[in-house]
């Protein structure tokens, strides 16, 4: 299967922290963030044009609106994004008392809930607070809920096919969580491990499942992306990219047979960085043989 795998670079506007990555089908478009640049992005594939909208904080993670446009996750605030007049509307505001923390990766569940967690920016290279972050659940009428605390890095997340369960990443455990999941009530429960990164792959970051219900990570400074089945814990397949800080992942295109993969240039030296040249790119993967699935909207 793997010699058919063919990998482009499809964004040359580099990221200095390309995240999220949304494919918004009703724009034929993906949707991503720069977090450290403070914009949210839309690449079109049929022009190849890149538009943006710049925000007044760090943005973690973008999802679609069901009444269009966008939720938010930026500073420690949810807001939302008119992208036509590029307004942006503050929810609700979290964590004041942290002002060294943001809000980090989201994405939307089943029923149009807003999932979004936290973390604690970086005081001097490699030097963070530990245990600062939490993971919260933004509802359509806009009450919040936290799920988790004490969290490092709140990464990577989705749920499984059947929508019994909840899939984590807390990117400092190396690891891969999976809680029950009420979609009824939103809550998650009963947290265990899945998979445990090994050594060469570096550190979790954004994730996403497949239409077979496998999971894939993205491995930041692991320059790959993996592939894990939930129901063994074990990795099926590795996916290399062209540079080390792979950030994200999700299926797109119109039949979502397509792998759009973000990366980042920040955190790399000079010299590394004149040794990549297709840091902050973003990538696009085709030939795996399984699709995606559609992202969900956040209902309000």
């Amino acid at each position: 299967m793997s010699s058919s795998i063919k990998i482009e670079s499809v964004v040359k506007e580099k990221n200095r922290m390309g995240e999220c990555p949304v494919w918004e089908e009703r724009e034929n478009a993906l949707v991503y963030v720069d977090i450290n640049s403070q914009k949210v992005c839309r690449w079109s594939p049929v022009t190849n044009e890149v538009q943006s909208v710049s925000v007044d904080a760090r943005v973690g993670s973008v999802a679609l609106r069901q009444c269009g446009g966008y939720v938010i996750a930026l500073g420690t605030r949810f807001a939302c994004l008119d992208w036509d007049t590029q307004a942006v509307t503050t929810i609700l505001e979290l964590e004041q008392d942290k002002p060294n923390n943001r809000f980090n990766d989201g994405k939307v569940d089943p029923k149009g809930r807003f999932f979004a967690g936290t973390m604690a920016e970086e005081t001097a290279p490699g030097v963070r607070a530990r245990r600062q972050g939490a993971l919260y659940t933004l509802f359509p009428d806009h009450s919040v809920i936290k799920q988790l605390d004490q969290l490092d890095i709140s990464n990577g997340l989705d749920w499984s096919l059947d929508h019994r369960t909840f899939f984590h990443i807390d990117s400092l455990s190396y690891a891969v969580h999976a809680f029950n999941y009420d979609v009824h009530t939103g809550k998650i429960a009963c947290p265990k491990l899945l998979y445990h990164l090994e050594k060469e792959e570096q550190m979790p970051d954004g994730m996403c499942i497949d239409a077979e219900g496998k999971l894939w990570v993205a491995c930041i400074d692991g320059g790959r992306v993996i592939r894990i089945d939930p129901e063994t814990g074990k990795r099926i397949q590795t996916v290399r990219l062209p540079t080390p800080r792979i950030t994200s992942c999700c299926f797109g295109g119109k039949d979502y047979s397509e792998m759009y993969v973000t990366s980042a240039y920040d955190g790399l030296d000079e010299a590394t960085l004149a040794k990549e040249p297709h840091a902050g790119e973003i990538f696009k993967i085709t030939g795996l043989g399984v699709k995606g699935i559609p992202q969900n909207f956040y209902a309000a």
